[in-house]
């Protein structure tokens, strides 16, 4: 089902366009170089049409061609100067609004960096993503197309009715007419199409996250036959974008033949009663053919005004989106304990008064309730505790809680009541940095990066060496496998390890955890994507890996938690049993049933 678009009106327009000043604001030198370019190009403009007066009333009065010809002169001249200050402030109007754009793009991407996994968690990566291609795209167009044509167009505006009422203020009356209506019927369909403007944006990043995932999920998508299912999805999310961008097009769209026709009216009536004027010699011929020409061109700049509209509206409102999330709050973090590293090698907790807490992955829950959703709880008072180089697994049925608890020991989510310690401190006290600095996860689904392995297993330890990660890639037993690839660990990685088996990327992923070296290792799922034999080679790396070590494992196979010192079994968000596979045969409950096949994960 389509999620449904409202047509809101945006929250607060002023405040918008106050925060896209803001950014021209940092390049106000060369935004008011294009300003005086434009006015000097405008009354250039001006000034050409007026010595229309000058030539043809020398003519008339008998000055012949030495008249005439100075007249073209000093009117080509005029334009000459006209025409290159437009060229200039096209050229730096470019440069400015490439440099704007890079601001606010760098601005929502270090935001973006700050959020919290929640903000993830509930968006599709194409929404996401729409903010930089759609929201950014129409800014940028709107600087480029409209900047410059707006104060261009609002000087000449003023410009023409200037020389209008300075030619004749009589007829001026009957323009200032014309351009009230104008102006009027163009700021009703403004307020009409703005608010169907962000509707359009909203809804053009639902279609977009909706097409990503639908890409992305070809394979599964072939093997079921959906096609027909997806593309009723595609319509729907598609129809739904037509109907706000075909209104906000509508009301934008009826501006231009408004204007056009209403500026038509007035050039008759103004020629009517002009040409009345002359005959009654209250005006001449050659104020009435320059008069005519500026009210021929008068139409113009509201014209193009209105072409701007559309661009205007629609940058207005992805700018608005953008600022929406910028102002999101940002992942908070009240921690103050840090992770400092002594000049032996030796990790330790460093609180404010100094005091040094040595790092050893003890890690403590002690009645935790937590819940994603206000009144769902996930986690029920839970209690349970991971001793240094123990290795505790979790098993239970999907939904039961098994993820959610690794995510509060990260601080991904922070818990609702009850506490979480680590080596004897609350993990809310311990920056999430220092914090997430000291612990090593390997998800279910692995994520590559465009580059090589060798860069891929690094991500786990910047600072990391070569041998570091040659080390990593053995304890992973990863090391044989990347040998015989035609590069090695030079081998570039695409399309987030396409060239590589499931099996393979995963072993990169430990890799690249094991690179890392920390005290507390979290594995989800870890070797799901792998077979029999290549877990056995995982199992006996993973034994020198978790030495000394806490190690946390989720497994819906069980095979793979027999060793843990102690296992969990969890349901409803509750620890139903626990102790090590032996004991937990011997009660034959719920995980002798899981594990006899009496019962299956779900």
């Amino acid at each position: 089902m389509a999620r449904a678009v409202s047509a809101k009106r945006p929250k607060n327009m002023a405040y918008t366009v106050k925060r896209l000043l803001s950014y021209m604001g940092r390049h106000k030198f060369s935004l008011l170089l294009v300003a005086f370019l434009v006015s000097l190009s405008v009354i250039c403009n001006l000034l050409g049409t007026y010595m229309i007066r000058p030539v043809i009333n020398g003519i008339a009065s008998g000055g012949g061609m030495e008249s005439l010809v100075r007249g073209v002169m000093i009117t080509a001249l005029i334009y000459i100067v006209g025409v290159l200050a437009a060229v200039g402030y096209t050229q730096i109007m470019a440069r400015s609004a490439q440099k704007i754009v890079y601001d606010i793009r760098k601005d929502l991407f270090n935001h973006m960096q700050t959020l919290p996994l929640k903000f993830f968690d509930s968006r599709q990566s194409g929404d996401v993503m729409s903010y930089y291609t759609n929201d950014v795209d129409t800014i940028s167009d709107a600087l480029n197309n409209s900047f410059a044509a707006v104060v261009k167009n609002g000087i000449q505006i003023a410009g023409t009715m200037t020389m209008l009422i300075v030619l004749d203020w009589r007829l001026s009356l009957i323009v200032a007419l014309s351009y009230s209506i104008m102006l009027c019927y163009v700021r009703y369909s403004a307020h009409r199409s703005k608010s169907y403007y962000k509707a359009q944006q909203r809804s053009l990043g639902i279609l977009d996250g909706y097409i990503q995932e639908m890409v992305a999920g070809q394979k599964v998508i072939k093997v079921f036959n959906h096609e027909d299912e997806n593309l009723k999805g595609f319509n729907e999310r598609n129809d739904e974008l037509k109907r706000v961008g075909t209104v906000a097009q509508a009301y934008a769209s009826t501006m231009i033949p408004a204007v056009v026709s209403i500026s038509f009216l007035t050039y008759a009536i103004v020629s009517l009663v002009g040409g009345f004027l002359v005959l009654k010699g209250f005006t001449d011929i050659g104020s009435l053919a320059s008069y005519l020409v500026f009210v021929r061109q008068s139409a113009a700049p509201i014209n193009q005004f209105t072409q701007q509209s559309n661009f205007l509206l629609s940058s207005l409102a992805g700018a608005e989106r953008i600022f929406e999330l910028i102002d999101m709050k940002s992942e908070t973090d009240e921690g103050k304990v840090r992770l400092i590293k002594s000049a032996s090698g030796v990790w330790d907790w460093k609180r404010d008064d100094g005091t040094l807490i040595p790092l050893k992955g003890d890690v403590r829950f002690h009645s935790v309730t937590f819940s994603y959703d206000e009144g769902h709880p996930v986690l029920k008072d839970l209690s349970l505790y991971a001793k240094p180089g123990q290795k505790i697994a979790f098993v239970g049925s999907t939904g039961a809680g098994k993820t959610t608890i690794t995510n509060l020991i990260n601080r991904f989510y922070d818990v609702d009541l009850g506490e979480i310690l680590y080596d004897g401190i609350d993990v809310r006290e311990i920056r999430k940095q220092d914090l997430r600095h000291s612990l090593a996860m390997v998800l279910q689904d692995t994520h590559l990066f465009t580059g090589s392995i060798r860069d891929n297993i690094r991500y786990g330890r910047l600072d990391a060496s070569d041998e570091d990660v040659v080390r990593a890639a053995r304890i992973a037993n990863a090391d044989s496998f990347i040998r015989r690839l035609p590069k090695g660990y030079d081998t570039k990685i695409v399309s987030d390890g396409a060239n590589l088996s499931s099996g393979q990327r995963q072993l990169i992923a430990i890799a690249r955890a094991a690179v890392a070296d920390p005290p507390v290792l979290i594995l989800d799922e870890a070797t799901s994507n792998i077979d029999t034999r290549t877990e056995d080679l995982i199992e006996k790396g993973m034994d020198s890996l978790m030495e000394g070590r806490t190690v946390f494992v989720i497994a819906h196979r069980l095979s793979t938690v027999r060793n843990a010192n102690a296992i969990m079994v969890l349901e409803g968000g509750r620890i139903v049993e626990r102790g090590t596979h032996d004991e937990l045969i011997a009660q034959r409950g719920r995980y002798y049933k899981l594990y006899t096949g009496m019962f299956e994960l779900t």
